[in-house]
């Protein structure tokens, strides 16, 4: 399994504790069953997507598959410290390169409701890009860059300082507007 995915691992072990296949999976999650048995076998780099999708299915936090070892309250990150990194290709149908890299500020942390994340974004030149939902809400704050936000139909651009909070369930897509970006994103997603 590649360094940069632990998660499929996670996913497999739930899996078995549950006794549940990724034909069952695939089933209660909405994820193409290819899918689900290549983000298990950590032959690829999923996108946030579908793990959320398949954490919903297992009846778990997306958190359960980003933390290594719970730590008792509070859970404090110092400046530079975040070793917590998961790589995402940030689009479902691209899954071969990482354009994500998520710094997770909640890690360890068992019963949190929101996942806090520092994302550096990289330039994606993808020209054809695809929309994608889940269930829960998202805030975004422009630390560094700029990003773009295709939010249903309509577009948004955003610079250093500016924020957004929106319902992911609307299908979206947000990339680097230019040169890379660095972001503060904090998920909710519905148990």
């Amino acid at each position: 399994m590649p360094e940069k995915n632990t998660i499929g691992h996670k996913i497999k072990n739930i899996m078995e504790m549950r006794e549940l296949s990724a034909e069952q999976i695939a089933k209660n999650s909405g994820v193409n069953q290819l899918l689900v048995e290549q983000i298990i076998e950590g032959e690829i780099i999923p996108s946030l997507t579908p793990l959320t999708k398949i954490a919903r299915a297992l009846g778990v936090r997306l958190g359960t598959f980003l933390d290594d070892n719970p730590k008792d309250d509070p859970i404090i990150i110092r400046k530079g410290e975040s070793n917590q990194v998961i790589h995402f290709s940030g689009d479902e149908s691209s899954i071969e390169e990482s354009h994500l890299q998520f710094y997770s500020l909640g890690a360890g942390k068992p019963d949190r409701h929101m996942e806090p994340f520092i994302i550096d974004i990289q330039e994606d030149h993808k020209e054809d890009i695809e929309l994608a939902s889940h269930e829960g809400e998202e805030f975004i704050y422009v630390l560094q860059g700029s990003i773009e936000l295709i939010y249903g139909k309509n577009t948004h651009v955003l610079n250093v300082g500016d924020s957004l909070y929106y319902d992911s369930i609307v299908p979206h897509h947000l990339h680097a507007n230019g040169e890379k970006a660095v972001i503060l994103a904090v998920l909710y997603t519905p148990s």
